[in-house]
């Protein structure tokens, strides 16, 4: 057959996605010229694959040319090839088909860093630090990620069989699992952090996010929670949804919660709580970064607008607008900015990105450098902006346009380079691995299942810790004493709680770091004044 015959209804494929493309967007924006442009580019590209000098690969033009257009409207609205698709989905799903393991390919050795659970792998016994060397009896060593995530996925109810060695065990063990449904959760975790403290990360706001706090608070006020430290650090967002149902969950009455607006009005939405909750009454503080973006702004938002509750870190990112997924014919997506949310008080969150030069500079731009320590209860740091004045409900002032600046601001503490290249250098899983492989039945003896005498027991070696140095400079970190001394207390605690991780999950990886966080422990002084700013007893 010729190439040729195959190329031309291919690229009749290719003119109708872009036709698509163009109605899709019909509905959303109107124009006099749409349709002469929808047929300019077609001209362009007919001619470009008839004419051009080369064989061309019309999709990767067609792709191109999509995210040329959305690079010309604003950051986030964009296009998502077919084959990243399903992973953004199962992110935002809340689930996936597989094995359910977390994985890293360590010296080409295909590692379990974790199994998930309640997934299959760990209901068969699969363990932290058990190395896969075949998978249906095939050799994997030198496997890639996709490799993996090829093998080892499939559709519920399929097997597939692992081959593992493990530490301390002679010989290899073979497991037939039997592929399920494998949760992904958004709440990392959930903890009391003394008597009457609860403890809660969320990661994303996915699909099931909502019901997964609601499970972790309650389990915490059964503990005894009375006040709640919620920590959105480096939580990007997700569903608008979710965002205001949890929201609503410290909101009290009927009070608004979020609003959009948009250039059509059927974008135009407000969210209101108006759901009972237990923990409306309750003093609640919210730690925020730059990395919190989105939903996240919303609840940060609308706490700090009803003056609900306390904000404490970082100014986040400011990211104000929505979007809506339109699918494709090839199962691609293009998602486009349709309107703007706003806090109660009225202000817009979206920060300037009309005058960046390109998406980099915003995205790494976020003017946040000469952010101070200290009480900003007033918001006196955003005085001298530009930015537009709104009132909390108790008249304090509060800025738009910017992201949400925290009432009380603590700035992260920074790691020197060193650290810096452990972390990129992946050094303290690696140094984990061969350290749990040397010590691992030590620690079961000792310890045991019992995470607090683990955490307040056990200690790394002086030895122990010039075996870390020695294999990070191994690994190209070149060792800097003043750089070590400085930051010492974080890398042992973070290589302690890599050691948690392998048995307590995550449950002992935030345990063991959240006594070394220096904007948990502001955090933790601040209940008083959280229950003051809400009138609470």
């Amino acid at each position: 057959m010729n190439i040729r015959e195959i190329k031309f209804p291919f690229l009749i494929l290719v003119l109708a996605i872009g036709i698509v493309i163009g109605i899709l967007i019909d509905q959303v924006f109107s124009g006099d010229n749409l349709r002469s442009s929808i047929a300019k580019f077609n001209d362009v590209l007919t001619y470009t694959e008839k004419y051009y000098i080369e064989d061309v690969d019309t999709q990767k033009l067609v792709e191109a040319a999509i995210n040329g257009m959305l690079s010309k409207l604003d950051p986030h609205s964009v296009y998502i090839p077919p084959q990243q698709m399903e992973t953004v989905e199962e992110s935002f799903r809340g689930d996936f088909e597989g094995i359910g393991i977390e994985f890293q390919v360590v010296n080409d050795t295909l590692t379990v860093v974790s199994p998930i659970t309640g997934g299959p792998s760990e209901q068969l016994g699969i363990m932290a630090g058990d190395r896969i060397i075949k998978i249906d009896h095939k050799p994997v060593i030198g496997i890639t990620n996709e490799e993996v995530k090829k093998k080892l996925r499939g559709k519920a109810g399929t097997k597939v069989t692992i081959t593992i060695l493990r530490t301390g065990m002679k010989g290899e063990l073979n497991y037939e699992i039997t592929r399920d449904k494998i949760p992904l959760y958004s709440v990392d975790t959930r903890l009391m952090l003394n008597h009457n403290t609860g403890y809660v990360s969320i990661s994303r706001f996915a699909d099931k996010t909502y019901d997964e706090l609601v499970d972790a608070l309650n389990e915490l006020k059964i503990k005894g929670m009375k006040q709640c430290l919620l920590d959105l650090r480096g939580n990007p967002g997700g569903y608008l949804n979710q965002a205001f149902k949890i929201a609503d969950l410290f909101i009290p009455g009927k009070n608004k919660i979020v609003y959009t607006r948009g250039r059509r009005s059927e974008f135009n939405e407000e969210y209101s709580a108006s759901e009972p909750s237990p923990f409306e009454n309750m003093p609640i503080i919210i730690l925020v970064n730059r990395g919190s973006a989105s939903a996240s702004e919303i609840v940060s938002g609308a706490v700090q607008d009803w003056d609900r509750g306390l904000i404490v870190g970082e100014t986040t990112f400011g990211k104000g607008l929505v979007q809506r997924q339109f699918t494709l014919p090839d199962n691609s997506s293009v998602r486009l900015t349709i309107s703007e949310y706003f806090t109660p008080s009225g202000r817009l969150i979206q920060r300037d990105y009309k005058n960046k030069k390109d998406k980099s500079e915003y995205y790494s731009d976020a003017g946040l450098e000469d952010e101070k320590d200290g009480e900003n209860l007033n918001h006196d740091v955003e005085k001298d902006s530009s930015k537009a004045i709104y009132k909390t409900s108790k008249g304090r002032t509060v800025f738009g346009g910017g992201g949400i600046t925290p009432d009380y601001i603590v700035k992260s503490e920074n790691l020197t380079e060193y650290t810096a290249q452990l972390l990129k250098n992946n050094v303290f899983y690696l140094f984990t691995v061969s350290y749990i492989d040397q010590h691992g039945n030590d620690i079961i003896n000792k310890f045991g299942k019992k995470l607090d005498k683990f955490r307040t027991e056990f200690t790394f070696t002086e030895n122990e810790v010039k075996k870390f140095i020695d294999f990070a400079e191994k690994k190209d970190v070149k060792f800097i004493d003043s750089s070590f001394t400085k930051d010492k207390a974080y890398i042992l605690a973070r290589l302690k709680a890599q050691v948690a991780r392998n048995y307590w999950k995550n449950e002992g990886w935030y345990s063991v770091l959240i006594p070394v966080d220096n904007q948990v422990e502001k955090a933790l002084s601040l209940f008083d004044e959280a229950r003051d700013i809400a009138n609470l007893k």
